[in-house]
This record gives structure tokens, C-alpha cells and sequence, in this order.
């Protein structure tokens, strides 16, 4: 209790600090999230690209207020930093292709210079907004939600969950030990590669409440004892045992691992964009929506969303007030089926817009692409016409059109399903395809070719500039 009250007295004067900091340069700091794959580097990337170079950003209404944009050093030097560069790089490079995937938490400063608005705009001079981006795995998000579990109770649903899913390499693993025994390192080290190698066979079947999340996205804590623990079955061990040891680390990983990462990067967010690979998790079938659709409902359990009143936010107080919750890879689908994927998702995220409504925060879903990889063509087909997208195959490399299959005008078609439990869409087949991103040929003051980014930036950001 002395531990967590001096943080917040101390985490409270670095605040007012800050606080008084923004004053004379207001700072926006952005939490970017979502799971594997859902396209979290490349939407920083492009993002950051489109507000330097804003040619194709016309729906950003503070865009033509910007005089200049441009990178700056970070203000917390023990982050690593979002590299940007190699980034662009790589998706503007002659043989273009996808940068590797956020696997730890950095940080990007972009200072915006803006031009004021309004009446008044004529006697006051531009102003520099820091725009601070946070880009962290959204499976370490999930693991926020083991502050409130004790171990049996985590062990519990863990271990019900493998069953649930089928996996059998674990609970071979767990047969074969005494968890009464005294410990032996080598033995806890093998349980928790088994349970590891479990959770990431549930990622790929299409699960996605999938804890501790550093055992999937470990960090720089790769191989220490704080990632040595695995579920155990009820029971009492003596002192020194190997269940008393996996309950003391599992302990240890709150404290030391979820606990300081809250405080230090996740409850210092004003904004937030959570990505979601929607489609994805279509095709992998009903199971994979619902399990998506509950994990987005538990997500902002671990925000503090709403608004704050003006003498809180003078002190120092931070809140989201602001989330967006974007479905990506929309260049996937013609533009004719984009309204069917926003429908989708927001019926999917409906539970968790509902609790930040309710908190005083704005919310609101759409399908994007931050970079655009495909190209839409019409093919007739039947008697009639067909919305495709042509686009590079990631696995050969040939040029190849995709019809994934027409998703349902009620989204209640595929939640109604996935809720139930069906184990297979009964009268769809969905398929999408893997694209490389495209060549690009930028002009002067272009960024890169994307799909409704210039409306999520809006959304984010416009009302701060």
C-alpha cells in the first residue's frame, strides 16, 4: 500500500509538471493497439507519412491549418524509438514489403505547427502541438485484465480454455510432473515452453483472450524468471514447491510487469485507436468473431475513458476521451462491401463503445486501410457484375483479383452464429487473400495511398489542433 501511494504522489507531481509543460506546448499523446497482424506499424508509418506530406489527406479538417510537420526527439529517453525510417522504407522501397510487427512498446514525437483558428486568428502567431504516438502490443493490453485474478482463478480458466480448444501439449506436459514437488528450474522452464507453445497454436485456431500476453510478445523479457510460470491444477503445495513457486511468480509478473506498464505508458493516453483485423477473423470462422467480439467488450475495462473537467485536467489528470476502434485491410473488399465491414465491427465493439459512451468518452468504428495495397476492378460473373480487388500475392508474389464473398447487409448473420457456437458459416464462404503492399510512385507533397486514414486522424486529432 506505502509502494502504490508513493507512485501515485510521485507519478502525480511528474504529471503537474507536464501539465504545466502543455500549457505553452500542448502535447496529444496517442496509444495505438491491437492484436498480431492487425497492422499496427504500418498505420503509425503512414499515418506520421500523410501528416508530413498531407496531399491525400482531405478529410483531415485541421490539415490546412498546418504550417510544417516534423519529427522530433522523444521525451522519454528510456522508450525505444518507433523506427519510422526503416519503416518507410521498407513500403517505399522498389520490391516493397511489410515491416515487421510491433513487439514491444516505442514512441514517435511529431510537432505539428498550427496556425490558429477563429475570430482571434489573425493576432496570434502559430503554435507547436506534440503529437507523442505509443505503440504497444494489444496482447499485453489483455494481460491489465490478471490485476484483479488471483492465480487458482487464472489457473482455472486457463487450463479450461486449452481443453476448450483442443490443445493437448501442455496438460501432457503438466501430467508428467508432481506440482508438490520441490522445484526444479530446468521443469518450470519446459511447463512454461509447453504452455507458451499452446497459447500460440489457440492465436493461430483464432483465439484471442490469450494471458499472460508476454508469453506470446515477450519483450526484452525473453527467458527471464518473470515469464517461468505456468497455470497449475487446484491444490496445496508445501514451501519451495513448484505450485507454490508458479503462484509466487505469477504474482511477481503483476507486480513487476502489468503494474509499471499501466502506470508508465498506458494511463498517460489522451487518445486511442484500437485495430482490428476483422476480416481475419471472419475467415477463421465463428469461433474467432466471438472470441474477438469479447475480447473488445473486456478491453476497456482497462481504460480510464471519459471526459475531465478543466481544473483535473490542469492538475495533471489524463483520461482517454477519445476511441477508435478501426477495422483494417478495408482495400481487401471493393469499396461497395466497406459499409457492410464498419457495420460489422461496430456491432461487434457495441459492449465496449456502450461503457466509454457511458464514461463521457466519443467513440466510433470504421473500415480503414493505412496503406493502400490493392486496386478495385469490376468483372462480369454470371450474368451480372462483380466488385473485385486486384492486388501482389505475399506468398508468390503474381498478380491476383479476389472476390472474398459478399459480406451480410445484418451483421447479426455472423454475431448470431458465433455467438451459438456454430463451428462453420452455413451458407458463406469467405476468403482472404494475403496481399504484399504495391509499388509506390509519390509526387511532391504526397504520402502513401491509404483508405479513410485522413478521417481516422479527424476523428483523433482535429479537435486538438
Amino acid at each position: 500500500m506505502i509502494g502504490r501511494f508513493t507512485d501515485a504522489v510521485t507519478r502525480g507531481v511528474g504529471d503537474v509538471a507536464a501539465s504545466v509543460t502543455d500549457v505553452f506546448d500542448p502535447t496529444i499523446r496517442l496509444g495505438v493497439t491491437g492484436l498480431s497482424r492487425a497492422g499496427k506499424t504500418v498505420f503509425i508509418t503512414s499515418l506520421v507519412a500523410n501528416l508530413i506530406d498531407r496531399g491525400r489527406m482531405p478529410g483531415f479538417s485541421a490539415g490546412a491549418r498546418i504550417e510544417t510537420a516534423f519529427l522530433q526527439p522523444q521525451p522519454d529517453d528510456t522508450v525505444p524509438r518507433f523506427d519510422y525510417e526503416a519503416h518507410l522504407a521498407d513500403l517505399t522501397a522498389r520490391q516493397p514489403h511489410w515491416p515487421d510487427g510491433t513487439r514491444a512498446v516505442s514512441e514517435l514525437r511529431l510537432s505539428l505547427k498550427v496556425r490558429p483558428a477563429g475570430m482571434l486568428a489573425g493576432l496570434r502567431g502559430a503554435r507547436t502541438v506534440h503529437l507523442d504516438i505509443v505503440d504497444y502490443p494489444g496482447e499485453w493490453l489483455l494481460d491489465l485484465g490478471l490485476m484483479e485474478k488471483e492465480f487458482d482463478d487464472w489457473s482455472a480458466r486457463a487450463l479450461r480454455r486449452l481443453k476448450d480448444w483442443g490443445a493437448t501439449g501442455y496438460a501432457a506436459a503438466l501430467a508428467a510432473v508432481d506440482p508438490a514437488a520441490k522445484l526444479d528450474e530446468p521443469t518450470a522452464q519446459a511447463l512454461a515452453r509447453a504452455y507458451t507453445a499452446d497459447l500460440r497454436d489457440l492465436r493461430a485456431a483464432g483465439a484471442y483472450d490469450l494471458t499472460p500476453g508476454r508469453f506470446l510478445l515477450p519483450g526484452e523479457l525473453e527467458g527471464s524468471p518473470a515469464l517461468t510460470f505456468a497455470p497449475m491444477p487446484p491444490g496445496e503445495g508445501p514451501r519451495g514447491s513448484l505450485r507454490r513457486e508458479m503462484a509466487r511468480r505469477f504474482e511477481a509478473y503483476k507486480r513487476q510487469v502489468v503494474q509499471p506498464f499501466f502506470r508508465d505508458h498506458f494511463a498517460r493516453l489522451d487518445r486511442q485507436i484500437v485495430l482490428l483485423d476483422v476480416l481475419g477473423a471472419i475467415r477463421r470462422g465463428p469461433r474467432a468473431v466471438e472470441e474477438m467480439r469479447a475480447a473488445m467488450a473486456d478491453l476497456l475495462t482497462a481504460f480510464k475513458p471519459g471526459a475531465l473537467g478543466w481544473l483535473m485536467a490542469l492538475l495533471g489528470a489524463r483520461r482517454v476521451d477519445r476511441v477508435l476502434f478501426a477495422a483494417t485491410k478495408a482495400d481487401h473488399l471493393h469499396h461497395e462491401q466497406h459499409a457492410r465491414l464498419t457495420a460489422i465491427l461496430e456491432a461487434m465493439v457495441r459492449d465496449a463503445r456502450a461503457r466509454a459512451d457511458f464514461a463521457g468518452a466519443q467513440t466510433r468504428a470504421m473500415a480503414i486501410a493505412a496503406l493502400r495495397a490493392t486496386v478495385e476492378e469490376t468483372r462480369e460473373h454470371g450474368g451480372g457484375s462483380l466488385g473485385v480487388v486486384r492486388g501482389r500475392l505475399l506468398d508468390t508474389g503474381r498478380e491476383a483479383a479476389l472476390y472474398p464473398g459478399a459480406l451480410p447487409d445484418d451483421p447479426a448473420h455472423l454475431l448470431g452464429p458465433a455467438r451459438e457456437g456454430a463451428e462453420a458459416w452455413l451458407d458463406a464462404d469467405y476468403d482472404v487473400m494475403e496481399f504484399a503492399p504495391a509499388p509506390l510512385t509519390l509526387r511532391p507533397g504526397e504520402g502513401p495511398p491509404h483508405i479513410r486514414l485522413d478521417r481516422a486522424a479527424d476523428f483523433l486529432l482535429a479537435d486538438r489542433l
